[in-house]
């Protein structure tokens, strides 16, 4: 007796990942709607005013610090949506401990779901049109990209959005991508809060010095480096 016939062997390698894509419209479809629900009730002219989002968070009551908590992290997945007033206001409703605390966990969460997001949806469809290549130079190399993260998160003129999105279209372990988020947060969401708090004070003087205090701590990782490629030098 004959064995049935073996059917062709078909190539799945390169298929196109039609879920993926249509969880990817998908999730877009879902945050397009959020965003325009926060434009058509009025709620994001209230996220973009820090006085207006310090009252609004303040009349939550015990629910406030997980308001804040909420929407940081909707504002780092939304990326049009800033999300430094929002951590303003969380400073000056909460001050230094509390503020931090709830900047911190709304950041490290929206970055999770942003990095997330990118890793279902995007690294596969990449890997099957880019194959091998995207494992070259520093994307093969998870401390660099480690490395890279944690410099990013200690830079506030660097697109924190942007980071979270891009790294989970990397190899990069997702272990690493939050121990290094979180390790770089700390001291940006502690000046954050201390701002807010002294920019609730009114007293300009004390303000000033804490924005300082922010711009030096954005500058310091730019001289380092720039000291260690003078050193390195011949």
């Amino acid at each position: 007796m004959n064995a049935p016939p073996t059917p062709p062997a078909t190539k799945t390698g390169n298929a196109i990942p039609w879920r993926r894509i249509f969880l990817g419209l998908g999730l877009i479809a879902g945050l397009a709607a959020v965003y325009g629900a926060l434009w058509s009730s009025g709620m994001l002219e209230v996220l973009l005013d820090r006085d207006a989002m310090e009252a609004k968070i303040t009349a939550f009551g015990f629910w406030g610090p997980l308001l804040v908590i909420a929407l940081i992290a909707t504002a780092i997945v939304l990326s049009p949506i800033p999300s430094a007033p929002i951590a303003l206001a969380a400073g000056a409703a909460y001050g230094h401990t509390l503020g931090t605390l709830t900047i911190i966990i709304g950041a490290e969460a929206g970055a999770l779901i942003a990095f997330a997001i990118a890793r279902l949806v995007g690294r596969d469809v990449l890997r099957r049109w880019f194959g091998e290549r995207l494992n070259l130079g520093l994307l093969n190399s998870q401390n660099a990209l480690t490395g890279i993260v944690f410099l990013s998160r200690l830079l506030p003129f660097i697109s924190f959005d942007i980071i979270s999105y891009a790294a989970g279209l990397t190899p990069l372990k997702p272990w690493r991508f939050a121990t290094a988020t979180l390790a770089g947060i700390i001291p940006v969401s502690f000046l954050l809060a201390h701002v807010g708090g002294e920019m609730a004070s009114g007293e300009t003087e004390r303000t000033l010095y804490a924005v300082l205090a922010l711009g030096i701590l954005t500058l310091l990782p730019i001289a380092v480096r720039y000291i260690q490629r003078r050193r390195d030098k011949p």
